[in-house]
């Protein structure tokens, strides 16, 4: 078994002294990153907003369908009870609560300030990372 084993060993000590070591061509970098670069525009995001447009325009839809209701049935009569019990007691519940001017200003000019805001932050950011 011993001999077995050397006569093993000569004969890959013969095949390692006959072969050479292989070195890779001279462009072999160049050849690798072209691929890495190739492989990386490949796996660029593809913007996708998180509400399509079928969305927003359902949404817009929806909104004036409940306005459209509201400004024709405004003059009319309403009789159900829930509604009446409902009002009374929204007006209950703030007819208690003043606010100055000031605040009032504030909570009329802050939420168009904010959406300002978005706008210009969103335009901000799309210029900073484009795809």
């Amino acid at each position: 078994m011993k001999e077995s084993n050397k006569n093993i060993e000569d004969l890959i000590e013969k095949m390692m002294a006959e072969d050479t070591l292989e070195s890779p061509s001279i462009d072999f970098t160049k050849k690798i990153m072209s691929q890495v670069l190739i492989a990386e525009e490949h796996r660029t995001k593809i913007y996708k907003p998180l509400i399509s447009n079928t969305t927003w325009f359902f949404i817009a839809f929806m909104l004036l369908i409940v306005g459209v209701y509201a400004f024709l049935f405004s003059g009319t009569e309403n009789n159900l009870e829930i509604g009446k019990i409902y009002s009374e007691r929204a007006a209950a519940f703030f007819s208690g609560i003043h606010f100055s001017r000031n605040i009032m200003y504030a909570i009329l000019i802050v939420p168009f300030m904010i959406l300002i805001q978005i706008g210009l932050l969103k335009n901000y950011f799309d210029k900073k990372y484009q795809f």
